[in-house]
């Protein structure tokens, strides 16, 4: 069994993919090639949601980079093994299963995560997957199996629950409804939700809110740094993603970016940032940055269109929902310092993304993914039309 299981997963310096095969009469896993497997994999994330209006596909490129140990930096300190199910010949389910030894050490506990999970309505196929990132787990002495989650907080996470009727975003996960049951069906429960909102852009920022951050300015002896192209922008990359594993640190599962995470986010990321809509709020004395907020012109429908390629033409669909006419804004991610949090710093921000907003004729944010017991967060919302439409669960099994 032993042999059989390292031939079968993936670890720090080596990705096999395992496939059942021969409508799982075949009970032993077998590896397979590492390219076309992960093509495979991912494609078939792709493919089961044929037709689906809601759906946005991932970008290729950039799934397949996360699922590779030779250029994903997160494998220094995760090992996985990735499965697909194959039925009649076809491909009808896939999982991940990994273990992040850095997270277990930072959150004291023996806990493996499942991500990357998409299976046809079929009870067979997925106790088949499941019981096969189960076993790997037990395998490794894990006691519980949480997720959807990814190797970072950057990847994937959370299986939507609620708001199968709405467009999902490029950052979060579309699943059919039978996913949750097939979960709860197989002993998942609950662990925490995300919820998010749908929130509508003022039609022009206020004299109110334009004296509000005035008054916030001077009594936090901050202000609004606002770099001049994105050479720029990378030369802070460092600072920022130090920031947000501050400013994350207690957040569910989070896990500092090391250094070389952190290249490689800066590198795929900050280039597709529009500068109107990056705010850096700096400490007035020695321009130390203390808060960040990034959104992002909205990329579901070019998504869609593009089916997540880049080349041929796919392109031509991401630069123009990035510099043309949009109407849908991604709220990315906000970062405070702990020293700074409850100031009012988000408050400069969102005066930034608005003007830039009614500029652009953007009339909606995405709020993306929020903890439903973050009340702060939350917050920021009571005094705008906001309408919270999703909801996604991390799902927790004792092994």
């Amino acid at each position: 069994l032993r042999k059989l299981m390292k031939r079968a997963l993936f670890n720090v310096t080596k990705l096999k993919l395992i496939t059942f095969k021969n409508n799982f009469k075949k009970k032993r896993p077998k590896p397979i090639n590492l390219q076309e497997d992960i093509k495979s994999f991912v494609r078939f994330g792709i493919d089961l949601y044929k037709g689906n209006e809601y759906f946005v596909p991932p970008l290729i490129f950039d799934e397949m980079a996360t699922l590779n140990p030779s250029k994903n930096p997160a494998f220094e300190h995760c090992e996985a093994a990735s499965f697909l199910a194959y039925k009649n010949n076809q491909i009808v389910g896939r999982i991940l299963v990994l273990v992040n030894h850095k997270a277990n050490v930072e959150w004291n506990q023996k806990y493996a995560r499942f991500g990357f999970v998409d299976f046809i309505d079929d009870k067979e196929v997925v106790d088949k997957l499941f019981k096969a990132a189960e076993d790997w787990a037990r395998i490794r002495g894990m006691e519980k199996i949480h997720g959807p989650m990814g190797f970072t907080d950057l990847d994937y996470e959370g299986m939507l629950v609620e708001g199968f009727d709405r467009i999902s975003t490029m950052s979060t996960i579309y699943n059919y409804p039978y996913y949750p049951k097939h979960l709860e069906r197989m002993g998942y429960v609950k662990d925490v939700d995300w919820v998010e909102f749908l929130i509508k852009v003022p039609d022009e920022l206020s004299d109110r809110y334009v004296r509000t951050g005035e008054i916030i300015k001077k009594r936090s002896g901050v202000e609004i740094l606002n770099p001049r192209n994105k050479e720029e922008v990378m030369s802070y990359a460092t600072e920022i993603f130090q920031l947000i594993n501050l400013a994350y640190k207690d957040l569910y599962g989070y896990v500092a970016l090391t250094d070389k995470q952190i290249e490689y986010y800066a590198d795929i990321y900050l280039p597709m940032i529009r500068l109107d809509f990056l705010a850096l709020v700096v400490r007035r004395e020695d321009k130390k940055i203390v808060g960040v907020g990034i959104g992002l012109p909205s990329l579901a429908k070019a998504l869609q269109k593009s089916k997540g390629r880049v080349l041929p033409t796919g392109w031509v669909h991401l630069y123009k929902a990035l510099k043309g006419s949009n109407d849908i804004l991604d709220l990315l991610l906000v970062a405070i310092h702990p020293d700074y949090q409850g100031k009012g710093l988000n408050s400069l921000m969102f005066n930034k993304f608005i003007s830039a907003a009614n500029k652009m004729g953007i009339t909606y944010t995405e709020s993306n993914p929020e903890m439903e017991t973050n009340a702060k967060v939350h917050s920021l919302w009571k005094d705008m039309d906001a309408e919270q439409h999703k909801r996604r669960r991390v799902y927790i099994k004792e092994l």
